[in-house]
């Protein structure tokens, strides 16, 4: 059984909201330093796919292509353990 990260983000270029009101909070409570927050999601969780990690790796990026993620507005990173 494999243990799967899919960090999932907006892409460059795509404005994020989120990030923003973080970015402006963070300024507004004095840490002027934090600029071009971005703000994603963290979906984790246990496989019982293919043995190899390649395989699995295979699998999640069609589970992200179909589901997890917006491809159009979102990219995202694959981490198997």
């Amino acid at each position: 059984m494999a243990k799967v990260k899919v960090h999932v983000f907006l892409k460059p270029g795509v404005l994020d909201v989120q990030g923003k009101a973080v970015e402006g909070a963070l300024n507004g409570l004095g840490w002027t330093g934090v600029s071009e927050a971005r703000v994603g999601k963290l979906i984790q969780f246990d496989y019982a796919g293919p043995e190899d990690d390649s395989g699995v790796e295979a699998e999640v990026k069609k589970m992200c292509d179909t589901l997890l993620a917006n491809t159009v507005i979102e990219s995202y990173r694959i981490e198997v353990e």
